[in-house]
């Protein structure tokens, strides 16, 4: 039976199997920071790198060691500060400040063990608790590799690339180019000594002059460094595809803040399936509780309104959005709403009117999410009927993270098929 130990080296310089090791040691504290981290990351950002911090508490191992055996003495100092019973306050600076670390201001020291997450580790801790099965997930934290393909010829290169057929045609070409002359005189010897007899004393200088001629033809090498030809590969052009995916989110007051996490986690994941699509993605952040309008995404998940619900108004501004900024002939475009689900009653059925005549015929695909633990709401029956109408939409319901992929499902699908 053989044993197979991995050595190789990460970017790190540490064992990449201790670094697995210990990452499913501590998978609970490493998920957390991975929360927090998402929480802080823009949308375009979430499957970068990152510097992950844990507790460096919990990473002790207990160690066994021989006591010091037999009786032994201690001379304790006495003070003027302390009775029996009395508590101690921790020590300014810990233990990092005999170590030469740095003092932290609550007095804990440099507590915290500090590691590197590359993007594959990053992005599978997120995917952990969203429930992807492991196709999506590989589908989705794979790197796309450009495809290589033949460009011509080039002058240098590796012997296993040498093009054979077009070096000996080079070398045909420049070896008819060299000897032209010397091959043009020698046609004319032959018809000058085809005209004379065997005998004449003309002959003898003709006959000279062609083995001069015919050496000088043989010494032009039948191969040259400058016949030499290399097949060469380039990286194949791709048509640049564009898409823009409009973010629309209810930030009325009945959405709190662990609703609006559901609803990043469920936009992040979305953004990163269209970038396995296309090379340019715009987004696009629309907020509304009465009324709607363009935001930036740090106002996008932060800002809290009090007050009633609109839906309508969104959709109508980014109808509006599309038809100032990103004509239906020049960008695909995918829509991403995420709410409670409470809206006005005679509002729904606007929404549904709006989405079966005007914004879906335009739209690559339309998701929608309701975040809430109750019945559905009005708004889940309108957009229900118009899933009926179209094909290009998925509804879903949220009550925790692993609901989310269920929703995209069908995307994904669709998208492989």
């Amino acid at each position: 039976m053989s044993a197979i130990v991995d050595r190789r080296q990460n970017d790190g310089h540490k064992s990449a199997v201790n670094q697995q090791r210990f990452l499913r040691r501590y998978r609970a504290l490493v998920r957390e920071e991975v929360a927090r981290a998402i929480t802080g990351r823009k949308i375009a950002e979430a499957d970068r790198e990152a510097s992950i911090s844990i507790p460096a508490r919990g990473l002790h191992e207990p160690v066994f060691s021989h006591g010091a055996g037999g009786r032994r003495e201690f001379v304790l100092p006495g003070n003027r500060e302390y009775v029996c019973g009395d508590e101690l306050a921790r020590p300014q600076g810990g233990s990092a400040q005999g170590a030469g670390g740095r003092a932290s201001p609550d007095g804990e020291g440099e507590d915290a063990f500090r590691f590197h997450l590359s993007r594959k580790e990053f992005l599978d801790f997120f995917f952990e608790d969203m429930a992807l099965p492991n196709i999506a997930k590989t589908h989705l934290t794979s790197i796309p590799q450009s495809k290589r393909v033949r460009g011509g010829y080039r002058t240098d290169g590796s012997p296993s690339n040498l093009a054979v057929v077009r070096t000996l045609r080079g070398s045909l070409a420049r070896r008819l180019v060299l000897s032209a002359s010397n091959r043009a005189r020698l046609r004319e010897i032959e018809e000058e000594l085809a005209a004379l007899e065997p005998e004449d004393p003309r002959a003898v200088p003709l006959l000279a002059e062609r083995a001069a001629m015919i050496a000088g033809i043989a010494r032009i090498p039948f191969i040259d460094s400058f016949d030499l030809r290399y097949r060469n590969r380039v990286v194949q052009p791709h048509e640049i595809a564009q898409a823009v995916m409009f973010c629309i989110m209810d930030v009325s007051g009945s959405m709190d803040e662990n609703r609006k996490d559901l609803a990043k986690r469920f936009f992040i994941l979305l953004h990163l399936f269209l970038l396995r699509h296309y090379e340019r993605i715009a987004i696009v952040f629309l907020r509304h509780h009465t009324s709607a309008k363009v935001v930036e995404e740090e106002e996008f998940f932060r800002s809290t309104e009090s007050g009633g619900t609109l839906v309508s108004s969104a959709l109508d501004l980014a109808l509006k959005e599309i038809g100032e900024h990103f004509p239906v002939e020049q960008w695909n475009i995918y829509v991403a709403q995420a709410s409670d689900g409470e809206n006005w009653e005679n509002d729904s059925s606007r929404c549904r009117d709006l989405l079966v005549n005007e914004l879906l015929p335009k739209v690559q695909y339309f998701a929608y999410i309701e975040i809430n633990n109750a019945e559905p709401q009005n708004l889940w029956a309108n957009y229900e009927k118009a899933r009926a109408a179209h094909d290009n939409i998925a509804l879903g319901r949220v009550r925790e993270r692993a609901d989310i992929y269920p929703v995209l499902h069908e995307l994904f699908a669709k998208k492989s098929a």
